[in-house]
């Protein structure tokens, strides 16, 4: 009767760890640093998708990229590309604003402009280190970089 009831309760363990690492939520972190206009859309393009099929995404800006989260974007950020006319810049505003993804640029890129967060669109933050690299090692998160 013990072993019915050890078997049972070790059972009915497995099944609820089982339920509960497959309902884990998939993460994941863009991050992009290219200055192609057509690597950043494409990277948005990747980003949308998995946020529309369920991920917590995180999109982190930095080098180059960095310029797509400014209020004076670079045309190359706010140009249409093809085939759908859509700017890296455009789909980034879009995937916040529709799927609550969280936009930053990196700790050093506003330093490195010799400017403030008042130069980043409403909305985007800064990247603090020690919470992105958590967000980086979690084990559910998956890392794109472009």
């Amino acid at each position: 009767m013990k072993r019915l009831i050890l078997a049972t309760a070790v059972a009915a363990v497995a099944a609820a760890s089982a339920v509960s690492s497959s309902e884990a939520e998939e993460k994941l972190v863009t991050i992009v640093t290219s200055p192609d206009a057509q690597t950043q859309l494409m990277a948005m393009v990747l980003t949308m998708q998995a946020a529309q099929q369920g991920a917590d995404t995180h999109i982190m800006l930095c080098g180059p990229a960095g310029d797509l989260a400014l209020k004076d974007a670079p045309a190359s950020a706010t140009a249409g590309q093809p085939p759908r006319d859509m700017s890296p810049q455009g789909l980034m505003q879009m995937i916040r604003d529709k799927t609550g993804a969280t936009v930053e640029v990196c700790a050093i890129y506003l330093p490195g402009r010799g400017a403030d967060q008042s130069v980043l669109l409403d909305g985007i933050g800064v990247a603090m280190p020690d919470a992105m690299a958590r967000r980086l090692m979690d084990d559910d998160t998956r890392v794109l970089s472009f």
